[in-house]
Order: structure tokens, then C-alpha cells, then sequence
């Protein structure tokens, strides 16, 4: 009874913590729908408790580029595979599934065919890859160290049910384990467990969970690094301006030459800002200020389509305007309802291929130190991140065409959002 009780404890937690891991990476998915606030009522205060305390702010942070498209094809590859990962690992699933399940309906016995030839666990394997995509795609820390968690909780369900299996099929299902891998086909997973193979059970056991923490979330350290070293930033005084397309970079290099800069009367000179150059329409500018109705994602009512362009093409939700909903609905030229919808306030007869006009959204840092920082300096864990105002501006001429204070909240409010 004791045992039973035991075992049926930690299926729950493994479970629960395989419930808790797909809640926060599917953030991004119940963030852009019109739930977004009956979530964030329930999650806002975790992530809050979290950014209360110096060793654990850095889990609400970002190790990826969610508000520029990557800047490197290295990036570019990360960002492409995670979405490879999403679909092919839901996809597996399903269809393992599938399988498992028309074997009990049909009483098949051991599932032993397709996947189940050479893994013992596809699903498992299946919902691991779909978990890092999902990581991929929503790259906050603590999705990372959720994921490892899940890894570790798998693992433990797989040798619960490797326990049942034996007591139920005996020697059968004993040969079935000597000639397939647990979760990788049998010589990968002998060749990767090489240097465990001489610790005894135990200790083995406690090492590779360890070991699948510190790489995962190692991976994710590395990544972040990676990322701020390939941002291409550029300086003006106490503004650091990153582009949010990369083909900008020459932009933001010399549009504070041009523009009237006294103008910002926003711009305290004792204070550290982050500038982010952009389209007008820039469909994701709501995470970093809220700039109008427009850009409040979770009032859009269309949250199929953007998980559609987040999954299937990875870089479209970056570049897409609001108004490509409105053009697909009513079979107009897109570019035109783009230049019907930009919020820039000039006259639209231009092409927005070659549109001149650009938004910059100006954050404002705060840090401990009394000295100005700039680079990567102003995305570390400690700072502080305060929405100021935004400008429309002519990059060609500098003129500025508009120019508007915000709150200091997002369009999420105080929900932690990306700022990379």
C-alpha cells in the first residue's frame, strides 16, 4: 500500500511538472489572445516574485532575439530549427500516440513497430523535442529550466513504466529493453553514456540529471551571449539604438546625426536609454511601450494567424503589418493597406519597400551604478526597464513627424516582455 502510494506520488509530480513546463511555454500563445489578462492574473505574480530577487530575475528574462529578427545566420538557423522542432515533435507525438493507443483498443501487446522498434519511449522523445521548439520559440529562462525539469520527470516516468511493463511481460519485455534504447536508437545511447558507465547506479543517475540542468540552461547562457554580441549596436550621448531589422544598421548608425535631437525633451542627459528602430508599423512594438490600440496583440482577435507566422514562418510575425489581416480579408495589395494603416502621420504615396520613415521607441535603463552604461551592459538581469516615448521620423531627412510620450507600462502592462 505504501509503495502504491509512493509511485502514484511521483507520477503526479512528474506529471504536474510536465503540465507546469507546457503552461509557460505556451505564454506566448494565450499572451496574443484575448484571455491574456484572466492568465496573467494567475502568472503575473510568480513572474513578479520572481524579478524581486537578484538570483532569480534572470529566470523572467529572454535568451533569444524575440523583438529584432537574428541578426546572423547562426540565429537565423537557432530560430528556424525551434519551429522544425515545434512541428516535428507534435507531429511524432500524435502519431506515436496513435499507435500506442490502437494497440490497446486491438490488444496488440507490446508496441513494438515503427518508432517503437528502436525506442522504447518515442512519445516521451517526441514531446522533448517538441518542449526545446517551444523553448525556441518562447525563450524565457524559466522555460529553460522547466524543460530541464521535464527531461528529468520523463525520465522517471519511463523507468516507472519500464517497472510495470517487466512485471507484466516478464522476459518478453526484457528482450525488448536489451535491444532498443530508451529513448535514442541503442548505439547513440550507448555511445553518449560512455563515461557514466563506470558510477555506480545511484550516483549515475544523480550525475546525468545534473548534467542535463547545467547544459540546458547552460545552452541558454550561451545563446544570450551569443545574441548580444551579434546585436550591431551604435551610440549617440547616453542613447544606444538597436535596429529591429537588421538591414537598418546603417540606419540607426547615422540617424542621430540627422535628427534634430533637441527636440527630445524626454531625454534626461544624467540617464541611460535604449532606442529601437523600426517600422512604423512594427507588429510587436506593443511589448516594448504601449503605442496605441493598434499594436494591443491581444485585442486583435486573430491569434490563429499570428501563431500560424510564428510556427510555420518564423521571421513573418516580426516583419508583418497590422494591416496584412485587413488586406488578406478584403484581397487588396498589402502594401497598400500598409500604407492605409501605417501610423506614421505623413502622406502614404510612397513605397514601403523603400519607406524612409522609421519609429523609434526610447527605453529608459535604470541601473545600480552611478556611471552611464551602454551596449550590452543595458540588457543585463539588474536593469530596469521604463517605457518613455516614441518618435516617427524621416531617416532620409531627420525630421521628426511626430513625437509622443507613453506610460510606463507595456500593452501588457507589467507583464516581464522581451527586450531582445
Amino acid at each position: 500500500m505504501k509503495k502504491g502510494l509512493v509511485r502514484w506520488m511521483e507520477k503526479a509530480a512528474a506529471r504536474g511538472g510536465i503540465i507546469v513546463f507546457f503552461i509557460m511555454a505556451f505564454e506566448v500563445m494565450i499572451m496574443i489572445s484575448p484571455f491574456a489578462f484572466f492568465f496573467y492574473s494567475v502568472l503575473n505574480p510568480f513572474l513578479h516574485f520572481l524579478n524581486a530577487y537578484a538570483a532569480t530575475r534572470w529566470l523572467t528574462d529572454f535568451f533569444l532575439p524575440h523583438m529584432i529578427l537574428p541578426p546572423t545566420v547562426f540565429l537565423k538557423v537557432i530560430r528556424i530549427f525551434g519551429s522544425i522542432l515545434f512541428v516535428t515533435g507534435c507531429t511524432t507525438f500524435i502519431v506515436c500516440a496513435l499507435q500506442v493507443y490502437s494497440g490497446k483498443i486491438f490488444k496488440w501487446g507490446i508496441a513494438q513497430k515503427g518508432l517503437y522498434k528502436y525506442i522504447r519511449h518515442p512519445q516521451y522523445l517526441a514531446l522533448g523535442l517538441w518542449g526545446i521548439g517551444m523553448a525556441v520559440l518562447w525563450a524565457r529562462f524559466i522555460v529553460l529550466a522547466l524543460l530541464s525539469l521535464m527531461f528529468v520527470l520523463y525520465y522517471i516516468l519511463a523507468k516507472d513504466e519500464e517497472k510495470r511493463m517487466l512485471s507484466l511481460y516478464g522476459e518478453r519485455y526484457g528482450r525488448y529493453i536489451h535491444s532498443s534504447g530508451m529513448f535514442l536508437p541503442k548505439e547513440v545511447e550507448t555511445f553518449l553514456s560512455f563515461p557514466l558507465r563506470s558510477l555506480p547506479g545511484a550516483m549515475r543517475h544523480a550525475v546525468m540529471c545534473s548534467a542535463i540542468f547545467v547544459i540546458v540552461i547552460g545552452s541558454g547562457f550561451l545563446l544570450r551571449y551569443i545574441t548580444l554580441q551579434s546585436l550591431g549596436l551604435s551610440r549617440a550621448g547616453n542613447v544606444t539604438v538597436v535596429s529591429i531589422l537588421p538591414e537598418d544598421g546603417d540606419r540607426s548608425r547615422m540617424i542621430f546625426g540627422k535628427m534634430a535631437t533637441d527636440r527630445l525633451e524626454f531625454i534626461d542627459s544624467q540617464k541611460d536609454y535604449l532606442a529601437y528602430l523600426m517600422p512604423g508599423d512594427y507588429i510587436m512594438q506593443g511589448m516594448l511601450a504601449d503605442t496605441g490600440g493598434a499594436f494591443h496583440l491581444h485585442k486583435s482577435h486573430n491569434t490563429f494567424a499570428l501563431m500560424i507566422d510564428w510556427v510555420i514562418h518564423p521571421f513573418e510575425h516580426l516583419r508583418r503589418s497590422p494591416a496584412a489581416g485587413i488586406a488578406k480579408m478584403h484581397g487588396v495589395d498589402p502594401a497598400f493597406a500598409r500604407r492605409r494603416h501605417c501610423p506614421i502621420a505623413v502622406e502614404h504615396n510612397l513605397s514601403c519597400e523603400n519607406c524612409p520613415y522609421r519609429r523609434i521607441i526610447f527605453i529608459e535603463i535604470n541601473h545600480a551604478g552611478k556611471n552611464h552604461v551602454s551596449g550590452e551592459e543595458l540588457f543585463s538581469f539588474e536593469s530596469i526597464r521604463i517605457p518613455v516615448a516614441f518618435i516617427d521620423v524621416n531617416t532620409s531627412t531627420g525630421q521628426i513627424v511626430s513625437s509622443q510620450r507613453v506610460g510606463k507600462a507595456t500593452a501588457w502592462k507589467d507583464v516581464p516582455t522581451p527586450s531582445i
